[in-house]
C-alpha cells in the first residue's frame, strides 16, 4: 500500500545533535496546528528549551522552520524563519529571525518542513544536507573566514545547487548582534549567528532535488496569474508609481514603485535595461516596478544597477544588485547590496555626524559599509548599531570609555577624509568582540549602563521604542496608535509589514478611509499623516490584523514586504485588493478547505503561543508592565505640541493604555496584565500550554 501523500507539507523534520552526531527525524504532524514556519519553530523551542536555559549553551536550540506554501509556486513564498533564544534583550527571550534568499526553498526541496539544531560540537562543523542524506562535516577551513568566501568555498566543495546559510567573524565570536547570511546578503539577524556559533558550526548547506506537492497545481497556476495581473503592487505593496505616468490616476513621491521612462539598470549584463512603465496587467513587467537603487540612494546609483534581485519565487525583486568598483578598492566588495537596513548604514551614522558625503560618495560609503557588516556577519538591529555609533562619535563617548590605546588605534580622520576603509577598521573591531568598542554590539541594555549613557534610550534620535532594548520598526509614524502597541509585543523589533503596507499604498485619503471601512468595518483606524485621533476600537481591530497577517505569512510562509493584498493598483478593481488570496493559496496547495477566518485564528494561536513563551520565560505574567511598555520619548517629544496635535506623532499615555487594554481584548488576552488566560488557551486549543502555565501559577 503506498503511503498517502502529503501536499504543501513535508511531513519530516530533521533533528541534528551536534553533540552526540546523531541525526534523527520527527514528524511534522503535531506542529500543523502552528502552520510551519514561526509557528512551528515557537511550538519546538516551548516544548524542548526549559525556562532559563543560557542562550549560547548546547542546551538551546536554533530551529530553520518554513512552511507549507514554501516553494509551492505560490508567489513571493520563499521565506525562512530562524528562532532561538535572544542573547541580546533581557531576559534570553524568544526572537524569531526571518530570511529571504534560497535557503528556505532548498530545506523544502530536501523534504523537510524544519531542522533542529541543538547541542554543540566539538570540533568547527557544518550540516550538510543533500535531500534525505545529512551529514556533520569538517569546517576548520572556513572557520574564521567571511561569508561570502565561506558560502563560495562550501559551494565549490558541495554543489553549485546546493543553498550555504553561514556565520561570519561576528557569530563565531558569539557577538550578540550577529547573523546567519544566504545567498550573498541575505539575512537573519537576531543574534541567531552568536547561537550557531556557540554550537561550532559554522553553516547549513542545504541541497534539494525534490519538490513540493500540490493539491491542484492548475489552481496554484491561476491563483498566481491572477495576483500578478490584478492584485499585486510594487515593494511594500505601494500601489502607485512615483512619477506621474499616463496610465495612473495617481502618483505618490514616496513610492516603491519607481520605474519610469528614461530610467535603466545601467549596468545590466549586455546592455541596459530600460525600467519603463510597466502597467497592471502586465506579468512580465512587475519584476521592473521595484527600482529601489535610485530610491534608497539617489539617482546617482542609476550606473552602477545591475539589476533588481530578490528571494525564492519571488516576481517584485526589491533587492539591489550594484557594481561600484571603488568598493572593492575599499576594503570592501565591488558587487553586493540588500534590500533594507544594510544599504542604510553610513546614511544612519551620517546622522549625527554630518558629514554630508552626497552622491556617488554617499553611495560608496553606504555600499561599503552594507558588505562588510554582511561579511562579517553583523547584525545591525533595524539600524540600531549604526545610530548607536554615530550617536557615540558624535558626542565623544567613544572618546571617553575606550582605553587610550585602544581609540587611538583607529583612524578616526578618516571619517571626514572620504576613506571608507575606516568603516573595515571599527566593524572588524566589533565583529572580535574583544575591545571594548565591540559592547555596542552587545546592544543599548549592555552598552548605555555600561558607559553611563542610560538617556539614550529615552531619546527620539535613538529610535528605540522598548526598555527591552530594541528599536521601532514602521510604529506610530506609519500606523499611529496601532503602530505604536503592536511593536512592543515581541522580544526584538516587530518587522510587522502589513500595516506599513495599507497605509503607504500611496492613495489619496478619501480611498484610504473607504477601503479600511470595508476592511474593518470603520474608516476610523486611517488618520491623517501626524495628525491622529484618539484610540478607537477599529484601530484595535487594524493593530490585531496587522500582528496576525504578520505572523501568519512567517508561518506559511509568506513575504510580509510585500504580502497582504489588502488593495490592487488597477483601477478596473476600484483599487479593491484581495485579503481571500492567503486562504485560497493554501487551498490549493493543501487541499485544506480552510476560510481567511481560519488562518486568521491560527495567526493569533501562534502569536498567543509567541506571548505564553515569553511570560513563561520572564517568569510574570504582568506583561502589561513588564514588557509592553513604550520609551518616554514617544510621549515627551515637540513638548511645544499636545497629543493629537497636528504636526506630531507624540502619543498621550492614557490612549496609549487604552490602547493596549482594546488589543489584549482582541486577542482574548487579560486586559490588565495583557496575558494569555485559560479560556484563551482553550479556544486557541492549547490545552498543553495552559496546563504548563498553570502549573507555574503563570495563569492570570
Amino acid at each position: 500500500m503506498s503511503e498517502e501523500v502529503s501536499y504543501g507539507w513535508t511531513g519530516k523534520i530533521l533533528r541534528v545533535n551536534l553533540s552526540t552526531g546523531e541525526i534523527s527525524t520527527l514528524s511534522t504532524e503535531p506542529y500543523k496546528a502552528y502552520m510551519g514556519g514561526m509557528g512551528l519553530a515557537n511550538k519546538i523551542m516551548y516544548d524542548e528549551v526549559p525556562a532559563g536555559t543560557d542562550p549560547l549553551s548546547p542546551e538551546n536550540k536554533i530551529v530553520f522552520a518554513v512552511g507549507p506554501l514554501t516553494a509551492s509556486g505560490v508567489p513571493m513564498a520563499g521565506r525562512t524563519t530562524i528562532s532561538t533564544l535572544s542573547c541580546f534583550t533581557k531576559g534570553n527571550l524568544i526572537v524569531d529571525a526571518h530570511c529571504g534568499g534560497m535557503i528556505g526553498a532548498r530545506i523544502k526541496q530536501a523534504g523537510w518542513d524544519a531542522i533542529i539544531v541543538e547541542g554543540k560540537s566539538s570540533f568547527p562543523c557544518y550540516i550538510n544536507v543533500v535531500d534525505d542524506r545529512v551529514e556533520i562535516k569538517d569546517a576548520t577551513n572556513v572557520w574564521g573566514l567571511g561569508t561570502r568566501a565561506t558560502n563560495e568555498i562550501l559551494c565549490r566543495q558541495e554543489s553549485p545547487r546546493a543553498c550555504v546559510a553561514s556565520i561570519g567573524p561576528a557569530g563565531e565570536n558569539l557577538l550578540p548582534y550577529s547573523c546567519i547570511i544566504n545567498a550573498r546578503n541575505h539575512s537573519a539577524g537576531a543574534g541567531t549567528g552568536a547561537v550557531l556559533g556557540s554550537k561550532l558550526c559554522k553553516a547549513l548547506v542545504v541541497e534539494g532535488n525534490g519538490g513540493v506537492n500540490v493539491a491542484d497545481p492548475q489552481a496554484v497556476a491561476d491563483l498566481s496569474d491572477y495576483m500578478l495581473r490584478e492584485v499585486v503592487g510594487s515593494n511594500n505593496n505601494w500601489a502607485v508609481p512615483s512619477t506621474q505616468q499616463e496610465w495612473a490616476e495617481y502618483y505618490d513621491e514616496g513610492s516603491r514603485w519607481t520605474s519610469r521612462k528614461g530610467l535603466y539598470w545601467a549596468d545590466a549584463e549586455g546592455h541596459p535595461i530600460e525600467t519603463g512603465e510597466p502597467k497592471p496587467g502586465e506579468l512580465n513587467t512587475v519584476g521592473y516596478r521595484c527600482m529601489k537603487s535610485t530610491r534608497d540612494f539617489g539617482d546617482a546609483a542609476e550606473k552602477y544597477t545591475i539589476k533588481m534581485n530578490g528571494c525564492h519565487s519571488c516576481p517584485i525583486h526589491c533587492h539591489v544588485d550594484l557594481r561600484v568598483n571603488a568598493a572593492g578598492e575599499a576594503e570592501s566588495y565591488a558587487v553586493g547590496g540588500n534590500t533594507c537596513a544594510p544599504n542604510m548604514g553610513w546614511k544612519n551614522v551620517d546622522n549625527f555626524l554630518k558629514i554630508g558625503y552626497k552622491g556617488e560618495d554617499a553611495i560608496l560609503w553606504n555600499m561599503v559599509f552594507g558588505n562588510i557588516v554582511d561579511d562579517l556577519g553583523i547584525w545591525c538591529n533595524y539600524c540600531q548599531i549604526y545610530r548607536d555609533l554615530g550617536y557615540c562619535i558624535k558626542n565623544g563617548i567613544l572618546e571617553k570609555v575606550l582605553p587610550p590605546e585602544e581609540y587611538a588605534s583607529y583612524h578616526w580622520e578618516k571619517l571626514y577624509n572620504n576613506d571608507p576603509t575606516i568603516l573595515n577598521e571599527l566593524m572588524t573591531a566589533i565583529a572580535s568582540n574583544d575591545c571594548e568598542l565591540a559592547y555596542i554590539a552587545h546592544g543599548p541594555i549592555v552598552w548605555c549602563e555600561r558607559w553611563g549613557v542610560t538617556d539614550w534610550f529615552d531619546n527620539k534620535a535613538s529610535k528605540i521604542i522598548s526598555y527591552l532594548g530594541f528599536p521601532i520598526h514602521h510604529g506610530a509614524e506609519d500606523c499611529a496608535q496601532s503602530g505604536a502597541v503592536y511593536n512592543t509585543l515581541f522580544n526584538r523589533d516587530c518587522i510587522v509589514h502589513s500595516g506599513s503596507n495599507f497605509s503607504r499604498q500611496g492613495f489619496p485619503l478619501e480611498l484610504m478611509r473607504e477601503l479600511a471601512a470595508e476592511m474593518w468595518g470603520s474608516s476610523e483606524c486611517v488618520d491623517e499623516p501626524e495628525h491622529f485621533t484618539p484610540m478607537n476600537e477599529t484601530k484595535a481591530k487594524y493593530a490585531w490584523w496587522c500582528v496576525v497577517t504578520d505572523v501568519l505569512h512567517d508561518s506559511l510562509t509568506l513575504c510580509n514586504w510585500v504580502w497582504p493584498m489588502s488593495a490592487s493598483p488597477d483601477r478596473r478593481r476600484n483599487y479593491r485588493g484581495d485579503l481571500d488570496l492567503e486562504a485560497k493559496f493554501f487551498k490549493a496547495v493543501t487541499g485544506l478547505d480552510v476560510t481567511t477566518d481560519d488562518l486568521y485564528k491560527a495567526g493569533a494561536r501562534i502569536m498567543t503561543l509567541h506571548r505564553a513563551m515569553t511570560v513563561r520565560d520572564m517568569g510574570t505574567n504582568d506583561l502589561r508592565n513588564e514588557h509592553d511598555r513604550i520609551t518616554d520619548w514617544s510621549f515627551d517629544m515637540d513638548p511645544e505640541l499636545d497629543p493629537f496635535s497636528e504636526g506630531t506623532t507624540k502619543l498621550d499615555r492614557a490612549d496609549m493604555e487604552t490602547a493596549f487594554t482594546m488589543l489584549y481584548q482582541q486577542f482574548g488576552w487579560d486586559e490588565k496584565l495583557g496575558c494569555p488566560t485559560a479560556a484563551c488557551l482553550d479556544d486557541y486549543g492549547m490545552a498543553d500550554v495552559k496546563e504548563d502555565l498553570a502549573a507555574r501559577g503563570l495563569l492570570a
